[in-house]
C-alpha cells in the first residue's frame, strides 16, 4: 500500500464573472491503508478533490502524489467507483465487467477470469458470474463495480457516494460488506459521502469540508474499534461531534441516520 500527500491543492473555475476557486489551498496526507472518508455540504469541493487524485482534474495550483509519484492523468494504481448504476458496461456479464480493467492490462484471459471470480467470492457474489447489469439489484451493481474496481490491484481505492442511490437496508448492508471487504485487502481507501454515521462507521479519520472556496476545516480521527455498532453510545457521540463540525462549516444541515 502507498502513502498519498496532498500538498497545497487548488483548483479554479471559469466563469462568465471570471476565476472562481473550487478548492483552495488543501494540503493532506495520508496513510497506507487508512480509510478516509470525506463529508461537507453540496458544492463544496467533495467530489472535485477526489476527482484531482483520480487524474480526471488538474490543480491549478499545488501537486498530488501517490507514493511518491506526481499525479498526472488517470492510472491503473487508482480504482474508481461511482455513485451511478449505468457505471457497468451493460452487454458483459458481472464476470465481463469485473476482467475489464485485466483485460486493459494485457492478463491472459484464464487468469483474469480466476482474479475475476476471487473478487466476486470477496464481494459475495460468486454465484451471479453470467447475470448482466439489468438481472441484478441496485446493490449488486454496485458489488460488481467494486470488484472491478479492486480486480487490477490498484494500490488506491476512490469511492464517489457509491452507497447514496441505494435503500437503507441495502446500504447498511454495502457499509458492512466494504468495511470486511477493507479488512481483508487493506487498501487505501479514500470515500466522499453526505452521510455522518456512514463515515463514523467506516472511516479512520474523517475531513470535514467547508464550501467558497472548498477547503479541509478539521481532519477528525475516528478512534472506535471495528467492528462498529451503530447504537453504541460511543458511535452516536462521535456523530455528535461530527455534526457539529459539520455545523459550523456548512451552517447545518447534515444526514445523520444510518444508512
Amino acid at each position: 500500500m502507498v502513502p498519498i500527500e496532498i500538498s497545497g491543492v487548488t483548483l479554479t473555475y471559469d466563469t462568465p464573472s471570471g476565476k472562481v476557486p473550487g478548492v483552495k489551498d488543501i494540503s493532506v496526507a495520508i496513510k497506507p491503508s487508512e480509510f478516509v472518508c470525506i463529508v461537507g455540504p453540496s458544492g463544496c469541493g467533495k467530489s472535485t478533490l477526489l476527482n484531482m487524485i483520480a487524474g480526471f482534474l488538474t490543480p491549478a495550483e499545488g501537486e498530488i502524489r501517490i507514493d511518491g509519484k506526481k499525479v498526472d492523468g488517470h492510472g491503473l494504481d487508482r480504482g474508481m467507483v461511482f455513485q451511478d448504476f449505468a457505471q457497468l458496461f451493460p452487454w458483459r456479464t458481472a464476470l465481463g465487467n469485473v476482467c475489464f480493467g485485466l483485460e486493459m492490462k494485457g492478463v491472459p484471459k484464464d487468469e483474469r477470469e480466476k482474479i475475476a471470480r476471487e473478487q466476486l467470492r470477496l464481494v459475495k457474489l460468486e454465484k451471479f458470474c453470467s447475470s448482466y447489469p439489468h438481472h441484478m439489484s441496485g446493490g449488486m451493481q454496485q458489488r460488481v463495480a467494486i470488484a472491478r474496481a479492486l480486480a487490477y490491484n490498484p494500490s488506491v481505492l476512490l469511492m464517489d457516494e457509491p452507497f447514496a442511490a441505494l435503500d437503507a437496508l441495502t446500504r447498511d448492508d454495502m457499509q458492512r460488506l466494504l468495511a470486511d471487504v477493507w479488512r481483508e485487502t487493506r487498501k487505501t481507501v479514500i470515500y466522499v459521502t453526505h452521510n455522518v454515521s456512514e463515515a463514523v462507521y467506516l472511516a479512520d479519520r474523517v475531513l470535514v469540508m467547508s464550501p467558497h472556496p472548498g477547503t479541509v476545516k478539521i481532519d477528525l480521527p475516528v478512534t472506535l474499534p471495528r467492528p462498529r455498532d451503530p447504537l453504541s453510545i460511543e458511535f452516536i457521540e462521535h456523530q455528535k461531534i461530527l455534526l457539529d463540525h459539520l455545523g459550523h462549516a456548512a451552517g447545518g444541515g447534515a444526514q445523520t441516520q444510518h444508512a
